[in-house]
Formats: structure tokens, sequence, C-alpha cells
């Protein structure tokens, strides 16, 4: 059943049909972590009005990260969208000590799951409505979450 359950991706593409999937189909959650999250279509209309459905749903989202630079040199909306919903996005940035972690993955009210294996290449696996998808990738999550500390905040700078 599990395997059923389970679609697995090499492309560009299919991560982020993956992706935009687990946002649809998640309502309180959505717990996120990358390195960078330069993959991540965090600057596309669509994943950016998606995101503003499900904060304005109810939905908060954890996102995780070694470093911020990318996410604030090249996704504009994605800082509008902090900005606007600072009281439900809350990111943090990882202590030099876990920067040997490369894997990637966005679990979405601990069902839903799009995860690949390492950073640097595309290849990885979505599983939807399989709790025990999530655990593994769950439990890494909670662990880097407790060693890093805010990072990325919604304040105004630039233009």
């Amino acid at each position: 059943m599990d395997e059923v359950a389970t679609h697995r991706f090499t492309t560009h593409l299919e991560f982020e049909a993956h992706f935009r999937d687990c946002i649809a189909r998640s309502r309180t959650v959505l717990q996120l972590f990358d390195p960078d999250f330069a993959v991540f279509p965090l600057g596309a209309s669509e994943v950016d009005a998606a995101l503003r459905h499900f904060l304005a749903g109810g939905g908060s989202i954890e996102m995780a990260m070694h470093r911020t630079a990318h996410i604030e040199r090249h996704y504009p909306r994605f800082q509008r969208l902090l900005r606007d919903f600072s009281h439900k996005i809350a990111c943090r940035v990882t202590s030099r000590s876990l920067h040997q972690l490369t894997d990637s993955f966005c679990i979405g009210d601990q069902v839903n799951i799009v995860r690949r294996f390492h950073s640097d290449h595309m290849r990885g696996e979505a599983a939807f409505d399989c709790p025990a998808a999530t655990e593994i990738s769950l439990d890494r999550f909670e662990g880097i979450w407790l060693e890093s500390v805010p990072g990325l905040h919604p304040t105004t700078t630039g233009l």
C-alpha cells in the first residue's frame, strides 16, 4: 500500500508539481528544510497564490535552511509573503554544525511529503496521506529546528 502512495521523481518539473500538490493538500502546517531553497519555486506567482491561500485559511509555515541569501536575492514574492504573514511564517537558520545535512523536504500536516534525497540532485519521492512516509523526515526536522536560530526576518530593505 505504501508503494502505491509513493511517487518517485527525477526532474525539476516533477518536483515542482509534487511540491504544489503538497501545498494544496495541506491545511495546518508546512515544515520545510533545504540548504538554500534554490530549487523550490518560491518565486512563482502560482506558488505565492497557493501559499497565501494556505496561510489565509489558518495554516502556518516553518522553514529551516543553512543560508538565506538565495531567498533574499531571488524571491521578492516570498519576501512580501513573509512580510504579509510574518505571524504565520517562522524561518530559522541552522548552525554551522548542521551544514553537512544535504537532504531537502517539505512536510504537509505530518501526512504529506515531497523529499529529495540530496539537495544537489532532483531524484526523490513524494507521498500523500501517508503518515508513515513522513516519520523520519519529521523527526529530522524537529532536531534541525531545535538546533537552529531565527533568520530571514520580514524587514524592509533596499528599495
